[in-house]
């Protein structure tokens, strides 16, 4: 267990905050990591592993045409999918990842690497680009590394 995921879980349940959390890249490794935290469910609500277009359409209520448009890996298609899981689960936060852990799946404009994280809230929905190095091992990581803190730090000033 890393002492992020535990400041995270900190935090949430000293604020009385809920999460939920739709992963394309990182394949659950955010969600594994946060319900590794004895006490977890009072915090956490659910996570969705939405790999496939369809499912972030069926699950997540992503519309096809911004996936379309915009592709699967975008920072619209993070939002959609962060507004989606927290309107589905009734959360007060909503986070999400798509991006391109390789080696494979790379194209010119999005290379290996690339990543969008959103996170919903009440205070609307955020996005950040993310581009990161190594292989698919460490992009995994380094996402769910970047996501929580992301949710750490959101929290710590709305405190």
């Amino acid at each position: 267990m890393n002492a992020l995921e535990e400041e995270v879980a900190h935090i949430l349940l000293s604020q009385k905050l809920t999460i939920a959390v739709a992963e394309s890249c990182p394949g659950g490794l955010i969600a594994s990591r946060l319900t590794n935290i004895s006490g977890s469910s009072a915090f956490f609500e659910r996570g969705a592993v939405t790999y496939s277009n369809l499912s972030k359409t069926e699950m997540l209520g992503v519309p096809k045409e911004v996936i379309e448009t915009y592709g699967a890996v975008s920072e619209q298609t993070a939002k959609a999918m962060a507004e989606g899981i927290r309107k589905q689960s009734r959360t007060d936060l909503g986070l999400s990842v798509t991006g391109i852990a390789g080696p494979t799946g790379g194209a010119p404009g999005k290379p290996v690497g690339t990543v969008f994280i959103a996170l919903s809230s009440d205070r609307g929905t955020e996005c950040q680009k993310h581009l990161f190095k190594g292989n698919r091992e460490t992009i995994r990581w380094e996402t769910s590394e970047t996501a929580l803190r992301w949710i750490r730090n959101c929290c710590q000033k709305s405190a």
